[in-house]
């Protein structure tokens, strides 16, 4: 399986970075920086991933990109 887009954004609301996966719904972390940011989110994502499958939800494939990447072809 593929990996998942992360996106990675300064939040003034949260005074933080935010990290989020898009095709996991409510699958984010925040951090001081960039870099803690997504530290955190690869634990949220493991997080995720297995209280999906011990719930027996579906788990989406990677398929999010950014329409950059959808424009050029």
């Amino acid at each position: 399986m593929k990996d998942y887009h992360i996106n990675i954004f300064w939040s003034d609301a949260d005074g933080c970075y935010v990290a989020d996966i898009p095709d996991l719904v409510s699958c984010s972390a925040l951090g001081t920086t960039p870099e803690q940011a997504l530290e955190q989110l690869v634990i949220a994502r493991e997080v995720w991933l297995e209280a999906a499958h011990q719930e027996g939800k579906p788990i989406p494939r990677p398929s999010y990109r950014p329409a950059i990447y959808q424009a050029v072809r």
